[in-house]
């Protein structure tokens, strides 16, 4: 038996990247799993790549309909929710001189008000078996740049959102975990294509990998085997916590 064997599994941002290795990991581990992205042509082909335990729906994290329609989908078509991973999320950089108000509103929208919305829609449907949910933060929320004055503000708030969630399903008793995952820096496409857009893409990638205490960036499998352990019974005991994974980039 898989460790998360016939779990019903909502995770957002599934088209790539970390949520790709997340969606691979749990559908290896015997959960069905359906993925959404904003990115309909990228989101079934990865739903097609991963086989038949692994389905896509197009859905815009930002939009509370389409939340509540992709809810009354899972209970539709899975008959419950398990577990629920709020993954997608947006980088915006930029210093307080740099970046626009416009900008910096779009990171706080995509990548707090969607686990938000995410949570809020999802929390009746769980609420009748239990379950858990697993919000991406970032090393970001704790290690402060610069030059990512939106980005830094928005995942520090992801872990204090976590908490207050937590606290409230623990004082309903509705049997629903609630964690964070702090990645560090993970070699992802979008942060080849970071490394591959300065003017000298190897002297960047060693700085990214120098710049955690591990001296060597994270794998995508590195987030997802811990969103499988979230995810499990295994996990059974921890509520409200910040899981960092991250090289010690947070220390």
């Amino acid at each position: 038996m898989g460790r998360v064997q016939d779990k019903i599994i909502l995770l957002t941002g599934g088209a790539m990247g970390l949520g790709k290795a997340c969606a691979r990991r749990l559908a290896q581990e015997g959960a069905r799993v359906l993925i959404t992205d904003h990115n309909a042509e990228a989101g079934a082909a990865t739903a097609a790549e991963l086989g038949t335990n692994v389905d896509f729906l197009e859905q815009d994290v930002t939009d509370p309909a389409r939340w509540n329609e992709v809810i009354t989908h899972v209970e539709a078509t899975y008959g419950r929710l398990d577990v629920l991973v709020n993954n997608a999320a947006v980088t915006v950089f930029g210093s307080i001189a740099d970046v626009s108000y416009e900008d910096f509103r779009r990171c706080y929208t995509v990548d707090v008000d969607s686990i938000f919305l995410g949570c809020k829609a999802a929390l009746p449907l769980m609420s009748k078996t239990g379950g858990s949910i697993i919000n991406f933060s970032s090393a970001a929320a704790i290690n402060a740049s610069a030059d990512l004055v939106a980005y830094n503000s928005a995942k520090a708030a992801i872990p204090m959102l976590t908490k207050s969630v937590a606290l409230y399903c623990a004082r309903e008793k509705n049997g629903i975990r609630v964690n964070a995952v702090l990645p560090g820096t993970i070699m992802t496409p979008n942060v080849r294509s970071v490394i591959d857009g300065t003017p000298n893409p190897a002297e960047t990638e060693e700085l990214f990998s120098l710049a955690q205490p591990i001296g060597h960036m994270g794998e995508p499998d590195d987030a997802a085997h811990l969103v499988v352990y979230l995810a499990s019974n295994e996990s059974k005991f921890a509520t409200g916590a910040a899981f960092a994974v991250d090289g010690g980039l947070s220390i």
